[in-house]
C-alpha cells in the first residue's frame, strides 16, 4: 500500500496559489487516472485507487499547510503504511517555477508543511516531489506563496504538473530511486 499526499491549504481563496502546488499536482494525477477524492477521514480528503492489486491512498490534508503532519501521520497509522511507501508533493521557493526535484530524504528546506510531516513522523527519510514556484525576494514570503501564478508562469506550471503526475504514475510500478533517475 502506498500513500501519495499533496500539500496545500483548503478553501477557494487558496485554490490557485503557489502554496497549493501540491494540491494542483494531485489534481492532475487524479485526473489522469480517474481517481476521486471522495473520502474524508484523518483530517484529509482522499481517494483509494487500486493498481495491480495494490491499494494507493491519494490525499490532500485539510489541516492547512503548517499542520499537514497531523493528517499524514493519522492516515499512515490508520492504514498501517510504512514511511518508505509515502510520497509527499509540495511547492519549493528555492526552485525556478516549473522545475521538479525528486528527493528521497532531507530537511524541510523551510517548507512548513514538510516540516510538520518530518516532526510528526520523526524522520527526514521521506520521498518527495518538490515543485518550483520561484521566489520573489522583494515581497513578503507569506504574501508571495499565497499569490497566484502570473500569466507567463502558467505554461511552466502546467508542464510541471504534467511531468509530476507522470512521475507519480511511474512510481506506482517502480522504486523511488528509479523514479528520481527518470524524472530529475
Amino acid at each position: 500500500m502506498k500513500l501519495i499526499v499533496g500539500l496545500g491549504n483548503p478553501g477557494i481563496e487558496y485554490e490557485k496559489t503557489r502554496h497549493n502546488t501540491g494540491f494542483l499536482l494531485i489534481d492532475s494525477f487524479c485526473e489522469k487516472l480517474g481517481i476521486t477524492l471522495d473520502k474524508n477521514k484523518c483530517k484529509a480528503n482522499y481517494g483509494i485507487y487500486r493498481h495491480n492489486g495494490e491499494k494507493i491512498i491519494v490525499a490532500k490534508p485539510q489541516t492547512y499547510m503548517n499542520l499537514s503532519g497531523m493528517a499524514v501521520s493519522s492516515l499512515m497509522k490508520f492504514y498501517d503504511i510504512p514511511i518508505e511507501d509515502l510520497i509527499v508533493v509540495h511547492d519549493d521557493l528555492d526552485l525556478p517555477t516549473g522545475k521538479l526535484r525528486l528527493r528521497r530524504k532531507g530537511s524541510s528546506g523551510g517548507q512548513k508543511g514538510m516540516g510538520s510531516i518530518i516532526s510528526q513522523l520523526g524522520s527526514q527519510d521521506i520521498n518527495r516531489i518538490r515543485v518550483g514556484i520561484s521566489n520573489d525576494r522583494s515581497r513578503d514570503t507569506k504574501d508571495y506563496v499565497l499569490s497566484a501564478f502570473s500569466k507567463d508562469e502558467l505554461p511552466l506550471l502546467r508542464q510541471a504538473l504534467d511531468k509530476g503526475s507522470d512521475a507519480l504514475i511511474y512510481a506506482l510500478d517502480h522504486d523511488f530511486d528509479e523514479v528520481m533517475s527518470k524524472f530529475n
